[in-house]
Protein backbone atom coordinates (compact mmCIF):
# COMPACT_ATOMS: atom_id res chain seq x y z
CA UNK A 1 0.00 0.00 0.00
CA UNK A 2 1.36 3.25 -1.11
CA UNK A 3 1.88 5.95 1.33
CA UNK A 4 -0.44 9.18 1.97
CA UNK A 5 0.63 12.38 0.47
CA UNK A 6 0.02 14.96 3.06
CA UNK A 7 0.45 18.78 1.09
CA UNK A 8 0.73 22.28 3.02
CA UNK A 9 -0.65 25.52 1.42
CA UNK A 10 -0.87 29.00 3.02
CA UNK A 11 -0.29 32.61 2.74
CA UNK A 12 3.69 33.63 2.86
CA UNK A 13 4.68 33.68 6.74
CA UNK A 14 2.87 31.60 7.95
CA UNK A 15 4.99 29.39 9.21
CA UNK A 16 4.44 26.67 6.35
CA UNK A 17 8.35 25.99 6.27
CA UNK A 18 8.82 26.08 10.29
CA UNK A 19 6.01 23.24 10.41
CA UNK A 20 7.83 21.17 7.67
CA UNK A 21 10.92 21.26 9.48
CA UNK A 22 9.63 20.52 12.78
CA UNK A 23 7.82 17.41 11.40
CA UNK A 24 10.58 16.47 9.29
CA UNK A 25 12.67 16.33 12.11
CA UNK A 26 15.62 18.26 10.47
CA UNK A 27 16.21 21.37 8.90
CA UNK A 28 15.71 20.61 5.15
CA UNK A 29 13.75 23.40 3.45
CA UNK A 30 16.63 25.69 3.43
CA UNK A 31 15.91 29.37 3.05
CA UNK A 32 17.01 29.99 -0.59
CA UNK A 33 19.41 32.90 -1.62
CA UNK A 34 17.84 32.44 -5.05
CA UNK A 35 14.53 31.03 -6.83
CA UNK A 36 14.36 27.14 -8.22
CA UNK A 37 14.41 23.84 -6.08
CA UNK A 38 18.02 23.05 -6.06
CA UNK A 39 18.92 23.56 -2.26
CA UNK A 40 14.84 23.55 -1.11
CA UNK A 41 13.64 20.10 0.14
CA UNK A 42 10.20 19.93 -0.71
CA UNK A 43 9.17 16.90 0.74
CA UNK A 44 9.87 14.62 3.42
CA UNK A 45 8.90 11.29 4.80
CA UNK A 46 6.55 11.56 8.24
CA UNK A 47 5.92 8.98 10.34
CA UNK A 48 3.16 9.54 13.47
CA UNK A 49 1.82 6.22 15.68
CA UNK A 50 1.77 3.66 13.19
CA UNK A 51 1.33 5.65 9.69
CA UNK A 52 3.82 6.98 7.47
CA UNK A 53 3.47 9.91 4.91
CA UNK A 54 5.03 11.78 2.56
CA UNK A 55 4.44 15.48 3.02
CA UNK A 56 5.04 18.13 0.37
CA UNK A 57 5.42 21.95 0.93
CA UNK A 58 3.41 23.75 -2.04
CA UNK A 59 5.17 27.11 -1.47
CA UNK A 60 6.06 29.07 -4.51
CA UNK A 61 4.29 32.38 -3.11
CA UNK A 62 6.58 35.59 -3.70
CA UNK A 63 4.89 38.30 -1.39
CA UNK A 64 4.76 40.75 -4.63
CA UNK A 65 1.32 41.90 -4.19
CA UNK A 66 -1.73 40.84 -2.77
CA UNK A 67 -3.30 39.72 -6.28
CA UNK A 68 -0.03 38.24 -7.02
CA UNK A 69 -0.68 36.71 -3.82
CA UNK A 70 -3.81 35.49 -4.27
CA UNK A 71 -3.87 33.60 -8.11
CA UNK A 72 -0.44 32.24 -6.32
CA UNK A 73 -2.61 30.78 -3.45
CA UNK A 74 -4.66 29.58 -6.06
CA UNK A 75 -2.44 27.49 -8.39
CA UNK A 76 -0.86 26.35 -5.10
CA UNK A 77 -4.12 24.90 -4.02
CA UNK A 78 -4.51 23.28 -7.11
CA UNK A 79 -1.42 21.45 -6.79
CA UNK A 80 -2.60 20.48 -3.27
CA UNK A 81 -6.11 19.39 -4.71
CA UNK A 82 -4.49 17.27 -7.69
CA UNK A 83 -1.69 15.52 -5.86
CA UNK A 84 -2.37 14.97 -1.95
CA UNK A 85 -4.60 12.48 -0.19
CA UNK A 86 -5.07 15.30 2.99
CA UNK A 87 -4.81 19.41 2.58
CA UNK A 88 -3.11 21.31 5.30
CA UNK A 89 -4.43 24.77 5.07
CA UNK A 90 -2.25 27.02 7.44
CA UNK A 91 -3.29 30.44 8.97
CA UNK A 92 -1.58 32.60 11.37
CA UNK A 93 -3.52 34.04 14.29
CA UNK A 94 -1.19 36.96 14.58
CA UNK A 95 -2.00 38.12 10.77
CA UNK A 96 -5.85 36.97 11.18
CA UNK A 97 -8.46 35.56 8.97
CA UNK A 98 -8.14 37.90 5.63
CA UNK A 99 -9.86 37.98 2.71
CA UNK A 100 -7.24 35.45 0.47
CA UNK A 101 -7.99 32.71 3.30
CA UNK A 102 -11.30 33.11 2.94
CA UNK A 103 -11.11 32.66 -1.53
CA UNK A 104 -8.63 29.54 -0.88
CA UNK A 105 -11.14 28.21 1.61
CA UNK A 106 -13.67 27.91 -0.85
CA UNK A 107 -11.80 26.09 -3.44
CA UNK A 108 -10.39 23.38 -1.02
CA UNK A 109 -14.34 23.18 0.42
CA UNK A 110 -15.05 22.57 -3.28
CA UNK A 111 -12.64 20.37 -4.03
CA UNK A 112 -14.16 17.44 -1.89
CA UNK A 113 -10.44 16.54 -0.31
CA UNK A 114 -10.00 16.38 3.59
CA UNK A 115 -8.86 19.65 4.84
CA UNK A 116 -7.27 20.51 8.41
CA UNK A 117 -7.51 23.82 9.14
CA UNK A 118 -4.41 24.61 11.05
CA UNK A 119 -4.27 27.97 12.94
CA UNK A 120 -0.36 29.09 13.67
CA UNK A 121 1.74 31.01 15.95
CA UNK A 122 -0.46 30.01 18.93
CA UNK A 123 2.34 30.47 21.61
CA UNK A 124 -0.45 30.64 24.35
CA UNK A 125 -3.35 29.16 24.12
CA UNK A 126 -4.73 30.98 27.37
CA UNK A 127 -4.52 34.23 25.45
CA UNK A 128 -4.97 33.39 21.61
CA UNK A 129 -7.80 30.88 21.96
CA UNK A 130 -10.58 33.80 21.57
CA UNK A 131 -8.75 34.95 18.28
CA UNK A 132 -8.62 31.19 16.96
CA UNK A 133 -12.30 31.26 16.85
CA UNK A 134 -12.66 33.36 14.53
CA UNK A 135 -10.91 30.92 11.48
CA UNK A 136 -14.55 28.84 12.08
CA UNK A 137 -15.86 31.60 9.38
CA UNK A 138 -13.64 29.79 6.54
CA UNK A 139 -16.34 26.74 6.77
CA UNK A 140 -14.20 24.10 6.65
CA UNK A 141 -14.35 22.67 9.86
CA UNK A 142 -12.23 22.72 13.16
CA UNK A 143 -9.32 25.16 13.24
CA UNK A 144 -6.60 23.44 15.09
CA UNK A 145 -3.84 25.68 17.01
CA UNK A 146 -0.29 25.29 16.60
CA UNK A 147 3.06 26.43 17.51
CA UNK A 148 4.89 25.24 15.16
CA UNK A 149 8.06 27.02 16.55
CA UNK A 150 7.15 25.47 19.94
CA UNK A 151 6.15 22.26 18.77
CA UNK A 152 3.03 22.84 20.56
CA UNK A 153 -0.55 21.28 19.25
CA UNK A 154 1.79 19.34 16.84
CA UNK A 155 0.35 15.40 18.10
CA UNK A 156 -3.30 16.94 17.93
CA UNK A 157 -2.97 17.67 14.23
CA UNK A 158 -0.94 14.82 13.21
CA UNK A 159 -3.81 13.15 14.86
CA UNK A 160 -6.79 15.10 12.80
CA UNK A 161 -3.64 14.48 9.41
CA UNK A 162 -3.66 10.34 9.82
CA UNK A 163 -7.78 10.38 10.47
CA UNK A 164 -8.35 11.04 7.14
CA UNK A 165 -6.13 8.58 5.97
CA UNK A 166 -8.25 5.66 4.58
CA UNK A 167 -7.53 2.54 6.26
CA UNK A 168 -5.32 -0.32 5.82
CA UNK A 169 -6.68 -2.69 3.85
CA UNK A 170 -5.89 -6.36 3.63
CA UNK A 171 -6.73 -6.40 -0.12
CA UNK A 172 -4.54 -3.67 -1.04
CA UNK A 173 -1.69 -5.57 -0.41
CA UNK A 174 -2.79 -8.43 -2.54
CA UNK A 175 -2.67 -6.64 -5.72
CA UNK A 176 0.09 -7.52 -6.97
CA UNK A 177 -0.12 -5.75 -10.18
CA UNK A 178 3.05 -4.00 -11.27
CA UNK A 179 2.60 -0.10 -10.76
CA UNK A 180 5.12 1.94 -13.15
CA UNK A 181 5.60 5.74 -12.63
CA UNK A 182 6.35 7.60 -15.76
CA UNK A 183 7.70 10.70 -14.78
CA UNK A 184 10.03 13.28 -16.46
CA UNK A 185 10.17 16.84 -17.36
CA UNK A 186 6.88 18.52 -19.39
CA UNK A 187 7.04 17.78 -23.19
CA UNK A 188 9.19 14.46 -23.26
CA UNK A 189 6.34 12.54 -24.50
CA UNK A 190 5.16 10.60 -20.79
CA UNK A 191 1.17 10.74 -22.20
CA UNK A 192 2.74 9.76 -25.74
CA UNK A 193 4.33 6.23 -24.63
CA UNK A 194 1.59 5.56 -22.32
CA UNK A 195 -1.03 6.28 -25.14
CA UNK A 196 1.32 3.95 -27.76
CA UNK A 197 1.38 1.42 -25.17
CA UNK A 198 -2.41 0.82 -24.91
CA UNK A 199 -3.38 1.74 -28.38
CA UNK A 200 -5.43 4.60 -28.71
CA UNK A 201 -5.59 8.25 -27.36
CA UNK A 202 -6.52 7.62 -23.72
CA UNK A 203 -4.48 10.29 -22.39
CA UNK A 204 -4.89 14.22 -23.71
CA UNK A 205 -1.71 14.96 -25.42
CA UNK A 206 -0.68 18.41 -27.16
CA UNK A 207 2.21 20.15 -28.02
CA UNK A 208 1.59 22.36 -25.19
CA UNK A 209 3.64 21.58 -22.37
CA UNK A 210 1.18 20.49 -19.34
CA UNK A 211 -1.80 19.71 -21.04
CA UNK A 212 -1.72 16.46 -18.60
CA UNK A 213 -3.52 17.52 -15.50
CA UNK A 214 -3.89 14.69 -13.03
CA UNK A 215 -1.61 11.72 -12.80
CA UNK A 216 -3.89 8.86 -14.42
CA UNK A 217 -3.50 4.95 -13.96
CA UNK A 218 -3.81 3.44 -16.86
CA UNK A 219 -4.42 -0.67 -16.98
CA UNK A 220 -2.48 -2.50 -19.97
CA UNK A 221 -2.34 -6.18 -20.36
CA UNK A 222 0.79 -7.58 -21.99
CA UNK A 223 0.95 -11.21 -22.95
CA UNK A 224 -1.37 -11.76 -20.11
CA UNK A 225 -0.11 -9.90 -17.32
CA UNK A 226 -1.89 -6.50 -16.00
CA UNK A 227 0.31 -3.61 -15.36
CA UNK A 228 -0.52 -0.39 -14.00
CA UNK A 229 0.71 2.90 -15.16
CA UNK A 230 0.82 6.02 -13.28
CA UNK A 231 1.21 8.91 -16.44
CA UNK A 232 2.24 11.88 -13.64
CA UNK A 233 0.30 15.17 -14.10
CA UNK A 234 1.79 17.58 -16.33
CA UNK A 235 2.42 21.07 -15.48
CA UNK A 236 -0.44 23.96 -15.43
CA UNK A 237 0.16 26.65 -18.78
CA UNK A 238 -0.53 29.35 -16.02
CA UNK A 239 2.87 28.51 -13.80
CA UNK A 240 4.76 31.66 -16.02
CA UNK A 241 8.38 31.17 -13.92
CA UNK A 242 10.93 28.38 -14.55
CA UNK A 243 11.55 27.16 -10.52
CA UNK A 244 7.66 26.98 -10.22
CA UNK A 245 7.46 24.76 -13.38
CA UNK A 246 10.14 22.78 -11.80
CA UNK A 247 9.10 22.86 -8.07
CA UNK A 248 5.26 21.84 -9.22
CA UNK A 249 7.29 18.77 -11.73
CA UNK A 250 8.63 17.79 -8.48
CA UNK A 251 6.07 17.48 -5.97
CA UNK A 252 3.86 15.51 -9.00
CA UNK A 253 6.82 13.11 -9.39
CA UNK A 254 7.25 12.27 -5.74
CA UNK A 255 3.39 11.87 -5.36
CA UNK A 256 3.68 8.78 -8.59
CA UNK A 257 7.15 8.04 -7.94
CA UNK A 258 5.32 7.24 -3.98
CA UNK A 259 2.46 4.76 -5.37
CA UNK A 260 5.01 2.61 -7.71
CA UNK A 261 7.26 -0.10 -8.40
CA UNK A 262 9.50 0.85 -11.24
CA UNK A 263 9.92 4.19 -12.50
CA UNK A 264 10.63 5.27 -16.40
CA UNK A 265 12.13 8.36 -16.36
CA UNK A 266 11.42 9.72 -19.48
CA UNK A 267 14.51 12.35 -21.27
CA UNK A 268 13.70 14.05 -24.21
CA UNK A 269 16.68 12.63 -26.59
CA UNK A 270 16.91 15.78 -28.28
CA UNK A 271 17.13 17.96 -25.30
CA UNK A 272 19.49 14.98 -23.06
CA UNK A 273 19.88 14.65 -19.52
CA UNK A 274 19.44 17.73 -17.80
CA UNK A 275 19.90 18.56 -14.11
CA UNK A 276 16.02 18.41 -13.67
CA UNK A 277 16.38 14.91 -14.93
CA UNK A 278 18.16 14.03 -12.32
CA UNK A 279 16.80 15.71 -9.66
CA UNK A 280 13.57 13.67 -10.62
CA UNK A 281 15.54 10.48 -11.10
CA UNK A 282 17.21 11.28 -7.11
CA UNK A 283 13.46 11.05 -6.27
CA UNK A 284 13.17 7.25 -7.14
CA UNK A 285 16.80 6.36 -6.23
CA UNK A 286 16.23 7.81 -3.01
CA UNK A 287 13.09 5.65 -2.13
CA UNK A 288 14.86 2.46 -3.73
CA UNK A 289 12.53 2.17 -7.04
CA UNK A 290 13.12 0.39 -9.70
CA UNK A 291 14.45 2.65 -12.24
CA UNK A 292 14.87 2.37 -16.17
CA UNK A 293 16.05 5.85 -18.33
CA UNK A 294 13.79 5.77 -21.07
CA UNK A 295 15.18 8.19 -23.74
CA UNK A 296 12.21 9.18 -25.91
CA UNK A 297 12.24 10.55 -29.14
CA UNK A 298 15.46 8.59 -30.68
CA UNK A 299 14.10 8.39 -34.45
CA UNK A 300 14.89 12.29 -34.29
CA UNK A 301 18.43 12.18 -33.37
CA UNK A 302 21.23 11.72 -36.51
CA UNK A 303 23.28 8.89 -35.65
CA UNK A 304 26.70 7.34 -36.15
CA UNK A 305 28.32 4.52 -34.66
CA UNK A 306 28.84 5.97 -31.68
CA UNK A 307 26.09 8.05 -30.97
CA UNK A 308 24.52 5.24 -29.00
CA UNK A 309 27.46 5.03 -26.77
CA UNK A 310 28.46 8.65 -26.34
CA UNK A 311 24.67 9.41 -25.05
CA UNK A 312 24.86 6.25 -22.85
CA UNK A 313 28.35 8.19 -20.72
CA UNK A 314 26.59 11.45 -20.70
CA UNK A 315 23.58 9.94 -18.87
CA UNK A 316 25.70 7.94 -16.59
CA UNK A 317 27.93 10.92 -15.94
CA UNK A 318 24.82 13.23 -14.87
CA UNK A 319 23.17 10.40 -12.96
CA UNK A 320 26.63 8.94 -11.74
CA UNK A 321 24.61 8.09 -7.99
CA UNK A 322 22.57 5.51 -10.20
CA UNK A 323 24.91 2.99 -12.30
CA UNK A 324 22.45 0.40 -12.44
CA UNK A 325 19.40 1.84 -14.03
CA UNK A 326 18.80 0.48 -17.15
CA UNK A 327 18.64 2.56 -20.16
CA UNK A 328 16.40 1.94 -23.41
CA UNK A 329 15.83 4.18 -26.57
CA UNK A 330 12.37 4.56 -27.59
CA UNK A 331 10.39 6.56 -29.74
CA UNK A 332 6.51 7.06 -28.81
CA UNK A 333 6.09 8.28 -31.87
CA UNK A 334 7.09 5.45 -34.19
CA UNK A 335 6.32 2.72 -31.72
CA UNK A 336 10.26 2.05 -31.54
CA UNK A 337 11.48 -0.53 -29.01
CA UNK A 338 8.38 0.37 -26.84
CA UNK A 339 7.07 -3.19 -26.80
CA UNK A 340 10.50 -4.41 -25.24
CA UNK A 341 9.95 -1.58 -21.99
CA UNK A 342 7.83 -4.76 -20.33
CA UNK A 343 10.72 -7.28 -20.56
CA UNK A 344 12.73 -4.78 -18.90
CA UNK A 345 10.31 -3.52 -16.16
CA UNK A 346 10.01 -7.65 -15.77
CA UNK A 347 13.69 -7.80 -15.01
CA UNK A 348 13.85 -4.72 -12.96
CA UNK A 349 10.41 -6.22 -11.21
CA UNK A 350 12.18 -9.66 -10.79
CA UNK A 351 15.43 -8.06 -9.38
CA UNK A 352 13.68 -5.91 -7.09
CA UNK A 353 12.03 -8.68 -5.14
CA UNK A 354 15.65 -10.90 -5.16
CA UNK A 355 16.31 -12.67 -2.26
CA UNK A 356 20.31 -13.74 -2.22
CA UNK A 357 20.98 -17.26 0.38
CA UNK A 358 22.91 -16.13 3.35
CA UNK A 359 25.57 -18.78 3.13
CA UNK A 360 26.47 -17.60 -0.67
CA UNK A 361 26.17 -13.76 0.61
CA UNK A 362 29.23 -14.64 2.95
CA UNK A 363 30.54 -16.64 0.86
CA UNK A 364 30.99 -13.40 -1.90
CA UNK A 365 32.17 -11.43 0.89
CA UNK A 366 34.78 -13.40 2.38
CA UNK A 367 36.50 -13.55 -1.40
CA UNK A 368 36.03 -9.89 -1.84
CA UNK A 369 37.77 -9.36 1.41
CA UNK A 370 40.71 -11.63 0.14
CA UNK A 371 40.76 -10.27 -2.68
CA UNK A 372 40.91 -6.33 -1.47
CA UNK A 373 41.98 -5.95 1.94
CA UNK A 374 39.31 -4.03 4.74
CA UNK A 375 40.50 -0.55 5.24
CA UNK A 376 42.30 0.39 8.51
CA UNK A 377 43.04 3.38 10.78
CA UNK A 378 45.80 4.06 13.85
CA UNK A 379 46.51 0.23 13.23
CA UNK A 380 42.91 -0.62 14.18
CA UNK A 381 41.77 -2.96 10.72
CA UNK A 382 37.93 -3.04 9.70
CA UNK A 383 36.60 -7.09 10.41
CA UNK A 384 34.02 -8.14 8.73
CA UNK A 385 31.96 -10.95 10.82
CA UNK A 386 28.74 -11.88 8.94
CA UNK A 387 26.09 -10.43 5.86
CA UNK A 388 22.72 -10.94 5.30
CA UNK A 389 19.68 -10.30 3.63
CA UNK A 390 16.98 -8.08 5.53
CA UNK A 391 14.15 -7.69 2.99
CA UNK A 392 13.49 -6.79 -0.62
CA UNK A 393 12.10 -3.92 -2.70
CA UNK A 394 14.79 -2.70 -2.77
CA UNK A 395 16.93 -5.57 -1.60
CA UNK A 396 18.74 -4.61 1.61
CA UNK A 397 21.65 -6.26 3.61
CA UNK A 398 22.91 -6.09 7.31
CA UNK A 399 27.05 -6.53 7.41
CA UNK A 400 28.33 -6.92 10.88
CA UNK A 401 31.77 -5.51 11.52
CA UNK A 402 34.08 -5.09 14.37
CA UNK A 403 33.68 -1.00 14.09
CA UNK A 404 31.40 1.13 12.04
CA UNK A 405 33.79 3.59 11.63
CA UNK A 406 36.33 1.96 9.99
CA UNK A 407 33.53 0.67 7.36
CA UNK A 408 34.11 3.34 4.49
CA UNK A 409 32.03 4.39 1.97
CA UNK A 410 34.00 2.96 -0.92
CA UNK A 411 34.42 -0.52 0.77
CA UNK A 412 30.51 -0.64 0.94
CA UNK A 413 30.58 0.32 -2.52
CA UNK A 414 33.46 -2.22 -3.67
CA UNK A 415 31.28 -4.97 -2.04
CA UNK A 416 27.97 -3.88 -3.63
CA UNK A 417 29.83 -4.20 -6.73
CA UNK A 418 30.85 -7.60 -5.53
CA UNK A 419 27.43 -8.71 -5.43
CA UNK A 420 26.16 -7.11 -8.34
CA UNK A 421 29.20 -8.92 -10.21
CA UNK A 422 27.48 -12.25 -9.29
CA UNK A 423 23.58 -11.45 -8.94
CA UNK A 424 23.36 -8.49 -11.25
CA UNK A 425 20.64 -6.85 -9.68
CA UNK A 426 19.98 -4.43 -12.78
CA UNK A 427 17.13 -1.48 -12.57
CA UNK A 428 17.05 -1.79 -8.64
CA UNK A 429 19.82 0.13 -5.93
CA UNK A 430 20.43 -2.07 -3.11
CA UNK A 431 20.92 -0.32 0.75
CA UNK A 432 23.38 -1.85 3.26
CA UNK A 433 23.02 -1.76 7.04
CA UNK A 434 26.48 -1.41 8.99
CA UNK A 435 26.19 -2.88 12.32
CA UNK A 436 28.94 -3.31 15.27
CA UNK A 437 29.35 -6.28 17.03
CA UNK A 438 31.86 -6.90 19.53
CA UNK A 439 34.27 -10.25 19.21
CA UNK A 440 32.80 -11.28 22.47
CA UNK A 441 29.48 -10.94 21.36
CA UNK A 442 30.32 -13.37 18.36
Amino acid sequence: MSKPVVAIVGRPNVGKSTLFNALAGEKISIVKDTPGVTRDRIYADVSWLDRNFTMIDTGGIEPDSKDVILSQMRDQAQIAIDTSDVIVFMTDVRQGLIDSDSKVADMLRRSGKPVVLVVNKVDSFEKYMPDVYEFYNLGIGEPIPISASSKLGIGDMLDEIIGHFPEKKEEDEEDERPRIAIVGKPNVGKSSIVNKLLGEQRVIVSDIAGTTRDAIDTEIVHDGREYVFIDTAGLRRKSRIKEELERYSIIRAVTAVERSDVVLVVIDAAEGVTEQDAKIAGIAHERGKGIVIVVNKWDAIEKDDKTMRNYENEIRRVLSFMPYAQIMYVSAQTGQRLNKLYDVIDVVIENQNLRVATGVLNEIMMEAVAMQQPPSDKGKRLKLYYITQVSVKPPAFVIFVNDRELMHFSYTRYLENKIREAFGFKGTSLKFFIRERKEKER
